[in-house]
């Protein structure tokens, strides 16, 4: 379930958990829907990371609005867009 916070965390990192999520579920043979303003991420400039926690998001957004597979759907769609 995806939930949309007006004060989010900035705990998680898109290259990872929410990368390797969507991948895992395309491989397995789901369709799978991003919502683009239900993740969040840790600026890690401190350890040499060259985009912002902004940059980020907007790169895996991107990513994934080219991500396909054979015989399944993707999409990027903002929360008040999300079908649960």
């Amino acid at each position: 379930m995806w939930v949309r916070s007006p004060q989010p965390s900035r705990r998680s990192v898109p290259d990872g958990h929410e990368r390797t999520t969507c991948h895992g579920a395309l491989t397995r043979g789901y369709d799978v829907t991003l919502v683009s303003d239900a993740h969040t991420a840790e600026d890690l400039s401190e350890w040499g990371h060259p985009l912002t926690p902004q940059q980020s998001i907007a790169f895996m957004n991107t990513a994934w609005a080219f991500t396909s597979a054979p015989g399944r759907t993707t999409a990027v769609v903002p929360a008040a867009d999300a079908a649960v």
